[in-house]
């Protein structure tokens, strides 16, 4: 249930199914909160709010409520949700149009006109690891001030000094706003807008498979809440969801897919095939990019159970044709299908379970690796901002963690005496996987134990600028035949 709020009586909100909750101190009864008009709903944000907005990639987005919020016009807000949607969809409309002041985001992605603008100094960007974003959202909602985290301890998040906007003309002319040293303390909004699966007509929510993401956090963390919802269902006195009663039909409702991915239906699913059904086994975490092919090569006999960011446990292969949901989807917003005994949850509940080493495996990518396992991954300064997404958490857990990445760029050697880039973890790395050779890392320094067929120390060694020892039992690398 959203927590309760006071509103004014000239105030309205709408649905398309959007709903607002409001509950009126001088009365017993919870009112009607369903409305039918979307520019309702936006009516009093006004210039300078601060907006917590649920969703995750176009995942679970309140498409209409930021139509309506595109074309009320208000200006200079500031938004705090996990990434920008893409120019034409999602927080995307609403930066193209010039609405947004500042970011407060984990990750910038794919969204161009998000990394323009920040690069050319035309928008503030505090960017914030995604476990510790959606604990800070969590804990604004549940009246906790502040908190402690290990995660970006001995990064430029951690300890300040990161460009939150540059002046004007971009990063050539310098830094006009720059982070102070980071506490982890919690963000509250003027108002959220999630988006939610069904909802009764007091304002509960249901929330539907990935399309969870940040939306439960966000919607208790802003003083008034906008729920956009799909179907409106009478309150029945019952903990069964599938006793309510359908009050109004779901209308024609546009969910788009970042990424359609699917698997042919003459394909084996040798991608998946061992991937375990026993969540008792061994979790995985994987990451986007390379990382994400671990699992296509999996021996015989080694099951994993497969752990993704946004909120799900135990992901399957990708769907048939016809058998996509945009509502379930990974952290690289790929179409996957869950395996029995998978679950889904908040991305507060996915990082407390990162944070808390519930998981046994961290497999990532990586721009640079350092001889003594510090990692950077997220940012060329003043270049390419990806953000860290959820990175940063992922690496302080104190659970293994492998990097699988190409051993140099173009030309230029990826694993360093020390890494030139801003860290995304000290000392954090166990394992680095490449195309030339696996290394340990050890408190004595890189371990070269495995390397590719027809490739010899010499080369590894040419194409490396971090020293290391070569093990008594070096092999070749091991490949799992098809």
């Amino acid at each position: 249930m959203l927590k309760n709020l006071i509103r004014r009586q000239s105030s309205k909100v709408q649905q398309n199914s959007i709903l607002f909750q409001q509950h009126s101190f001088q009365q017993k009864r919870f009112i009607n909160k369903v409305y039918t008009n979307v520019n309702e709903t936006v009516a009093d944000i006004k210039d300078g709010s601060t907006l917590v907005v649920g969703g995750f990639g176009l995942c679970g987005v309140a498409q209409k409520v930021l139509e309506a919020l595109k074309l009320k016009g208000s200006k200079q807000l500031t938004i705090v949700s996990n990434n920008c949607g893409v120019d034409d969809y999602g927080l995307g409309i609403l930066l193209s149009n010039g609405q947004i002041k500042r970011m407060i985001s984990s990750y910038v992605g794919e969204n161009k006109t998000f990394e323009e603008l920040y690069l050319t100094g035309k928008l503030e960007v505090e960017l914030v690891p995604q476990g510790t974003l959606a604990e800070r959202i969590r804990a604004g909602g549940a009246g906790i001030p502040a908190f402690y985290t290990p995660t970006a301890v001995g990064t430029v998040i951690q300890d300040g000094g990161f460009p939150i906007k540059f002046k004007e003309g971009g990063s050539k002319n310098g830094i006009e706003i720059a982070s102070e040293p980071r506490e982890t303390r919690a963000i509250q909004g003027d108002f959220s807008i999630v988006k939610a699966w069904k909802a009764d007509t007091h304002g509960n929510l249901m929330f539907k498979r990935t399309a969870r993401n940040f939306n439960p956090m966000c919607a208790t963390a802003g003083k008034v809440c906008i729920a956009e919802v799909e179907e409106i269902v009478e309150p029945v006195v019952s903990s069964d969801p599938r006793s309510n009663i359908l009050h109004v039909p779901a209308p024609a409702y546009e969910k788009r897919i970042e990424r359609r991915t699917l698997t042919k239906k003459n394909e084996s699913n040798s991608d998946n095939s061992n991937v375990t059904k026993d969540p008792t086994q061994w979790d995985v975490r994987e990451r986007i990019g390379i990382p994400t092919l671990a699992s296509n090569h999996l021996p015989k006999g080694v099951t994993i159970t497969l752990q993704s960011e946004n909120g799900i446990l135990g992901m399957g292969p990708y769907p048939l044709e016809g058998e996509e949901d945009a509502d379930l989807i990974n952290a690289g917003k790929e179409t996957i299908t869950c395996l029995p005994g998978s679950s889904t949850f908040s991305s507060a509940e996915s990082f407390a379970m990162i944070r808390g080493a519930h998981v046994d495996l961290t497999v990532l990518g990586a721009l640079e690796v350092s001889e003594n396992g510090d990692l950077a991954n997220w940012i060329i300064p003043g270049k390419m901002v990806k953000g860290m997404g959820g990175a940063m958490d992922l690496v302080s857990s104190g659970t293994r963690v492998v990097v699988t990445m190409e051993h140099t760029a173009k030309g230029r050697p990826k694993i360093l005496k020390s890494c030139t880039l801003p860290l995304t973890g000290k000392r954090v790395v166990d394992r680095i996987i490449t195309e030339l050779a696996v290394f340990d890392v050890t408190s004595n320094g890189l371990v070269l134990v495995e390397h590719a067929p027809n490739v010899t120390v010499d080369e590894i060694k040419s194409k490396t600028e971090a020293a290391f020892t070569v093990s008594d039992k070096l092999k070749p690398m091991q490949f799992v035949m098809e």
